[in-house]
């Protein structure tokens, strides 16, 4: 118990001062129910089902000081996994097993979380990638009232990892989009750890469209605009080898939704002051705090663009006088390197408002990595089309303008979600 609550003491989402909620453990004792519900997520996962759970469940009976449920949700599973958690659910009295008839980790976790009667809830997937030291760390500030989510990520400072480069590489360009598309904080959104205040829940959980993957996403990106606190647990993850996780499909359907999110925040049509209202009475948040992102999405793109038109007439324009003279790589090289520089200065001030002269030298060494990956699709574009065919003038111009919009898409990512990022340049 002592553990748990010098966990929580520390556990707190920066310099926040509000109050902190009502104790989960206080609660659930008044009411005679669970203080945890942890949900398990299942498709046809009869060979690691009944060893996952016996291992959660002896972990929670001796390691975990408070009160417990193990839930099995059954996402329409065709193999033996209903059996299986049936006869689960009837050898421990914490664990019990739920059957949805349509598939979706999302639409899983919807049904139960929405419907428990336990004042934290949380869920981890079955494999039990994630080391289960990070339990304690992970519910601690949401019994305390300290944090109103927590989620375990692998990219944090503390977080050990095993697992393929393409992997690593998929999720922290995701992570990479969100910062710069929805200006998330969080740094791991597809961990599959996590857990929240069943009463912040109840109010989040109706306005989280998704029912598959980008579930996670979706609630936390709607919970940090509201101002609720996200703790995050750096945890020790081991990839399992045995994924079933379609990566094309997911990662469609993950842009698909970050596209209706960006859509809706700018609409309107996501209802964020509905929701920050609702938290305010409910106590979850002393004051509205919802965070829009300063400058919006749209504001950034467009000064982005205007920057950019500045810069790509720029670099044309020394492209053509330095091309009869040194050649079109070296041509290239230099034009793009001198309207880089200017670029990365003139983004910084003017489309993503940092003006501190601190950590500006870092910035313009992150602005050349970013002109380097530039290079590389501008040349390489060059390069490509002289290995064809002698071009003429106009093709070699309208390969690098067609080379340079893709080049510029790459960099509004970069640029907003690492190198401006409001994370790194408040720290």
């Amino acid at each position: 118990m002592s553990d748990m609550t010098t966990i929580a003491s520390r556990a707190t989402s920066g310099p926040d001062t509000r109050h902190a909620r009502p104790n989960a453990a206080t609660i659930a004792r008044e009411q005679g129910v669970p203080v945890l519900d942890v949900v398990v997520p299942v498709y046809n996962e009869q060979a690691a089902l009944a060893d996952s759970i016996q291992r959660l469940h002896e972990h929670l009976s001796t390691q975990f000081p408070y009160s417990f449920r193990i839930t099995i949700a059954d996402n329409a599973s065709i193999d033996d996994t209903p059996s299986i958690a049936a006869a689960l659910a009837a050898e421990f009295a914490e664990v019990r097993s739920i059957r949805l008839e349509q598939k979706g980790r999302g639409r899983a976790l919807h049904a139960v979380w929405s419907t428990s009667d336990a004042p934290v809830v949380a869920y981890m997937d079955v494999d039990l990638s994630t080391d289960l030291a990070a339990l304690a760390p992970l519910i601690a500030p949401l019994i305390s009232g300290h944090s109103d989510l927590a989620i375990g990520t692998r990219l944090g400072r503390g977080s050990r990892v095993v697992r393929g480069a393409k992997r690593e590489l998929i999720s922290r360009c995701y992570n990479l989009l969100l910062r710069s598309t929805l200006s998330a904080r969080f740094s791991d959104a597809q961990c599959g750890f996590k857990a929240m205040r069943a009463d912040v829940a109840e109010h989040l959980l109706p306005l989280v469209v998704d029912t598959g993957w980008f579930f996670d996403t979706e609630l936390l990106v709607l919970a940090e605009r509201s101002g609720l606190r996200i703790h995050e647990v750096p945890v020790d993850w081991i990839d399992d080898p045995d994924s079933r996780v379609d990566i094309v499909a997911t990662a469609k359907a993950d842009l698909v939704g970050i596209a209706r999110l960006v859509r809706g925040f700018a609409s309107g049509a996501v209802p964020m002051k509905v929701l920050t209202a609702q938290l305010v009475a409910a106590g979850a948040l002393d004051r509205p705090t919802t965070r829009h992102g300063s400058p919006t999405l749209l504001r950034q793109a467009v000064r982005f663009g205007a920057v950019g038109v500045v810069s790509t007439a720029a670099y044309l324009l020394l492209f053509l006088l330095l091309h009869g003279a040194i050649g079109a790589q070296a041509a290239n090289l230099v034009a793009l390197l001198i309207t880089a520089i200017a670029n990365t200065a003139a983004n910084g001030r003017f489309t993503f408002g940092v003006r501190e002269r601190a950590g500006a030298v870092k910035r313009q060494f992150e602005g050349l990595v970013v002109f380097g990956i530039g290079l590389a699709l501008t040349s390489g574009s060059l390069a490509l089309l002289h290995s064809v065919s002698e071009a003429p003038r106009w093709v070699e111009l309208g390969v690098l303008v067609l080379a340079n919009l893709v080049a510029t898409v790459v960099r509004f990512v970069l640029l907003r979600g690492w190198v401006f990022h409001p994370r790194r340049t408040s720290e």
